[in-house]
Formats: structure tokens, C-alpha cells, sequence
């Protein structure tokens, strides 16, 4: 088993994980949505990425591509929270949450692609 492998793995399975658990619930419902695994997401896609840069081939190519859309947009969601949320706390409105559960499906397909293409290589790949 290749160690290096399973972490790679690990990180990619857990980025998409934590997008799906920002993602789920009512669109516009702030109280369904949690700063916090939003935040997270962002920092375990960064640390998936960071793991990518060293991989050479065409499909670690399509791998850093989806998990740079998968970051941009993730972290596009975030500053999109920080503008919408009101001075007093509380989330943004339905309107901003909506926006930003949106941006965070756009990057859940990036997530979804990467796994995807993981997955793919790994049942193609020969001992």
C-alpha cells in the first residue's frame, strides 16, 4: 500500500466531505449552513492542493486543475459571507445565503470531479 497514496486520497475524500456538509440543507437558511466547515473545507482543499503540485502527469494536471476551482470558488463563498453578514452577527440573509450555497455546489462538482478522476485512475492503475 502506498502511504503517500492514502493521504492523498484522504485529504481529496475529505475535501468533498466537507463541502457536501457545507452544502446540505435549506438553500437559504443560514442556520443549515456552518461558517466554520465552510472554513475548513477551504483549509483541507489548500492542503489537497499543496499535495498535488508534485504529482507531473496528466491526471495530476486535472486534479490541481479542479481543486484550484474547487478553492477559488470555496473561498469566494467565504468572502462572500464575510460582505453579506450583518454588523450584529447572526449569517447573511436568504438572499446572500443563497449566493453563497450556490458558489459552494460550484466547487462541490469540482469536488465531485476530482474524486471522480481518482478514482478512475486508481481502478485503471496497474500494480
Amino acid at each position: 500500500m502506498n502511504f503517500e497514496r492514502v493521504v492523498f486520497g484522504f485529504f481529496i475524500i475529505l475535501t468533498l466531505s466537507l463541502n457536501v456538509a457545507f452544502v446540505a440543507g435549506g438553500l437559504e437558511t443560514a442556520a443549515h449552513h456552518n461558517v466554520w466547515v465552510l472554513t475548513l473545507a477551504i483549509i483541507v482543499n489548500l492542503v489537497a492542493i499543496g499535495l498535488k503540485l508534485g504529482d507531473r502527469s496528466q491526471t495530476g494536471a486535472l486534479l490541481l486543475a479542479s481543486g484550484l476551482v474547487a478553492g477559488l470558488l470555496l473561498i469566494t463563498a467565504r468572502v462572500v459571507w464575510i460582505v453579506a453578514e450583518p454588523a450584529g452577527g447572526g449569517g447573511p440573509g436568504p438572499a446572500g445565503m443563497a449566493d453563497i450555497v450556490s458558489i459552494a455546489t460550484g466547487a462541490l462538482v469540482a469536488n465531485i470531479i476530482a474524486t471522480m478522476i481518482l478514482v478512475g485512475d486508481t481502478l485503471l492503475s496497474r500494480r
